[in-house]
């Protein structure tokens, strides 16, 4: 019984000193330490110092450890080694690790997490947000736009280019505004509140575009022409990469580029003979400089030795002879510009390719570090805004609306919804905020703006829903006074492009995760990868040693969590915050472990289990966001009115994290192995449940009471109550129906009578005769009942216009039909 209590001392050692993270020789001498002790206390003999250090030197002595360990599982991988393409492999290398690193590291650094500073912007980026920002959203007409139009009219177009809103990105010395990651996204999250179109036109040339790629790639003879011109507003910049046979698989390309000599301008020159059918490219319609990713085909050996150099991006002028440019696509009735780009055989200079000969064939590459930027910013900024103003404004109309003489936002099914709404719009511009805060601070991160993409337009597709259906018939009767029908159509465009929403929870936010994230993987891959076998073996044994521990720390970790349900681990609060923490160190933990288990079971098969994979990627993306939330909470100063916001992001985001977990445990292709790993994560089931009742009531009374709270939820939307602004009108019969309720009581109160919050101008005259009212309040109740009735009331329309709308629909569509 002695010899069990000593070895139970070792092992719970040997346990700590993993938790702990420490070295494999410091945990193998602190279990000799306890050895030596029950050697000389207890009855550890020389059988038990035998079994001791069989088992521990072989692992720690390197040189027998390479030699009869590392080298058997460096065969082993070798051959189980998933294969990997070149697209892939850029695509991995791409980019820089943050603090998703932390994330899989199963152990957060909460310390460091606070210690990154807030996005802050400067005063000229204010000014432009106070400014022009704000004239250019009330020159917005979105039914003109949208409906009659197609487009965004001239004065607002000039008025982009005269104040730079298409050079955000480009610098100063260029004549650009050299905006902030930070700032751009503030621009963006405004604009998307007012108008899908007008932010869509402004966030591409500022994300994945021409001016971008010339400022990291280009020449400086390339710079020196475009940028300055694209600052200005004379060159309208767009980038084609996707077409017919690949849209989210991008790297199979089929359009191509001939090296070859050829006439240009009444010269032999050495350039390209280009052919390639592009679609789904934004601003192409009215692009004047076109970005063009091909593959590079250098079969006489003009550029160097290499055949096939590979993806190769280029600028295009519009007046190129042969390329086909001008028509139109009609995204869901969101006529921003976007359309085809084709060309057969067109014959360029090969100096057109960005950054010259010597860039050929290092476009994925490009592409790649310059995409993870803008995603962090364009479309989860654009869907952050929307959900801001969306939340507002139906936090507003479910105020003023009334059914059974009661507002329909004190329905409790509504409440429901209306929870859901402004708790995704306060997660989501946390993630915003945080996001391009790393932008800002130099990283490119890929897998977090991959995180980005897919979650929060995925929301944004909830808010739209949720926003739908407290409207009812407001937001399905499209007219001039409808400012969510629009939006709600054209919530899909932001799902597909960037990389389909599918692909990039299936394959991308883990398959890259796991790969650029985790401390050892890219590791193992790179050392099995040396050709050199003395070199390879010995960077290979550090590797899987350190991911052996890695293992071996967290499999401790994920334990201990499940025991004392997280009481024990570390928060850097000890507020009613302090648990969130603690509940997210552990799911690190338990991320990392079944990473751990799930490449070491499936190996190269992981990659084709996509809901696995995107399983795993759930739980990484769910860490990431209650990190940014609570980011967000500490940076507004830990305010106690806010905490029903953080409550429903925060209780809302861990219930889908132990939903991942519990939804990829049960699909576990090994089950023995999913019934331990059950053991180890969750023993007695989940730890946190949905937000309750009460904090959604909360939430929902927030949305529709003016205060410091739902300001800053807001904060940075255009709300401007002058006319034609219809959330400022909102906003202002917001306040105007708080203000006339004690006034409409007290006549009730007077009249002995329940009546309806309805003909309010009829019951202030009324009222105002019989002495109950001033003449001041009598307006109030006038004005309100003018407002109440804008925002209940829907647009019609004379048959002719409907009529003439739909022949014009489809004639347009026969001519398209017969072209095609």
């Amino acid at each position: 019984m002695a010899d069990f209590i000593w070895f139970l001392l070792v092992v719970v050692t040997l346990a700590v000193a993993s938790y702990q993270r420490t070295s494999l020789v410091t945990a193998v001498a602190m279990g000799a330490g306890v050895m030596v002790l029950g050697t000389f206390f207890g009855d550890i003999g020389l059988l038990g110092w035998v079994v001791y250090l069989a088992l521990t030197l072989p692992f720690t002595l390197s040189n027998i450890r390479q030699q009869h360990i590392s080298t058997k599982l460096l065969a082993f991988y070798r051959k189980v080694m998933p294969e990997m393409s070149s697209t892939e492999q850029e695509a991995i290398d791409a980019g820089t690790v943050w603090w998703d690193g932390d994330i899989f590291s199963g152990k957060p650094d909460w310390d460091k997490l606070h210690r990154i500073p807030k996005g802050r912007l400067t005063a000229e980026e204010q000014a432009f947000l106070d400014g022009p920002c704000e004239e250019v959203c009330s020159m917005v007409d979105e039914w003109q736009i949208n409906h009659k139009d197609a487009d965004l009219p001239p004065e607002i177009w000039q008025f982009l280019k005269d104040h730079k809103f298409f050079a955000m990105i480009i610098k100063k010395e260029y004549g650009g505004l050299d905006f902030s990651a930070f700032a751009q996204s503030r621009v963006l999250q405004k604009l998307a509140g007012v108008s899908a179109v007008l932010s869509s036109t402004v966030g591409v040339p500022n994300s994945l575009g021409p001016g971008e790629l010339l400022q990291h790639y280009g020449t400086k003879e390339q710079q020196d022409h475009y940028l300055p011109r694209l600052a200005a507003g004379d060159e309208i910049p767009c980038f084609a990469l996707t077409g017919p046979e690949a849209g989210s698989d991008a790297g199979a390309i089929p359009d191509v580029g001939i090296v070859c000599k050829g006439e240009f301008n009444g010269e032999e020159v050495l350039g390209m003979r280009l052919t390639f059918s592009k679609r789904y490219i934004t601003l192409a319609p009215v692009a004047t400089v076109i970005g063009l990713a091909f593959k590079l085909k250098d079969p006489d050996g003009l550029l160097g030795d290499n055949a096939d150099p590979g993806i190769t991006c280029a600028l295009i002028p519009r007046d190129t002879k042969g390329l086909e440019i001008g028509r139109r696509h009609f995204p869901l009735n969101t006529p921003f510009q976007n359309g085809p780009v084709k060309g057969n055989d067109i014959f360029v200079p090969i100096d057109y390719i960005i950054g010259g000969p010597s860039m050929a064939g290092r476009g994925w590459r490009m592409l790649m570090e310059c995409l993870s930027v803008g995603r962090c910013i364009t479309l989860p900024s654009s869907a952050a805004g929307g959900a801001k103003s969306v939340s507002l404004a139906t936090g507003a109309y479910a105020r003023i609306r009334r059914q059974f003489r009661m507002p329909v936002g004190h329905m409790e099914g509504v409440e429901e919804m209306l929870a859901r709404i402004g708790g995704n719009a306060y997660l989501m511009d946390g993630v915003t905020r945080f996001s391009t805060v790393g932008v800002d601070l130099g990283e490119k991160p890929s897998v977090i703006s991959a995180i980005c993409k897919y979650h929060l337009t995925e929301k944004m597709r909830q808010v739209m829903d949720d926003s739908m259906d407290v409207h009812g018939g407001k937001g399905v009767m499209l007219g001039p006074n409808n400012y969510l029908g629009r939006g709600y159509q054209g919530v899909p465009i932001s799902i597909t492009v960037e990389g389909a929403n599918i692909l990039t929870r299936n394959m991308m936010i883990f398959g890259q995760g796991a790969m650029r994230c985790h401390p050892f993987v890219l590791k193992e891959l790179q050392a099995a990868a040396i050709e050199d076998k003395k070199d390879a073996l010995v960077a290979f044994d550090k590797a899987v040693f350190g991911h052996i521990g890695f293992a071996v720390a967290n499999t401790v970790r994920s334990i201990w969590f499940s025991l004392t349900n997280g009481a024990f681990s570390s928060a850097p609060f000890t507020d009613e915050t302090a648990r969130y923490y603690k509940l997210m160190q552990g799911y690190s933990a338990n991320l990392a472990l079944l990473t751990d288990v799930s490449m070491g079971v499936l190996g190269g098969d992981l990659k084709r289990r996509e809901r696995l994979s995107a399983r795993l990627g759930d739980i990484l993306s769910g860490i990431y966001m209650g990190s940014t939330t609570l980011k967000r909470f500490d940076e507004d100063g830990r305010l106690k009115e806010d905490l029903p916001l953080l409550h429903w992001a925060m209780q809302n985001t861990l219930h889908d994290i132990e939903t991942a977990i519990e939804d990829f445990l049960a699909n576990f292709p090994n089950r023995a192995i999913a019934v331990a790993l059950r053991v180890m994560v969750l023993p007695v089931g989940r730890r946190v449940g949905k937000p309750s009742d009460k904090t959604e009531h909360a939430i929902a009374k927030m949305l529709q009471t003016p205060s410091s709270a739902r300001s800053r939820l807001g904060y940075g939307q255009y709300l401007s109550r002058e006319d034609g602004s219809l959330f400022g009108d909102l906003e202002q019969t917001l306040d105007d129906v708080l203000l006339s309720e004690p006034v409409f009581d007290r006549i009730c109160k007077h009249k002995k009578a329940k009546l309806p919050f309805t003909r309010l101008d009829v019951l202030a005259d009324e009222a105002l005769a019989e002495g109950i009212i001033d003449k001041a309040e009598a307006e109030l109740l006038h004005k309100t009942e003018a407002g109440r009735l804008r925002t209940i009331n829907v647009d019609d329309f004379d048959h002719e216009e409907l009529v003439a709308k739909i022949n014009s629909t489809s004639a347009a569509k026969k001519r398209s039909g017969k072209a095609a």
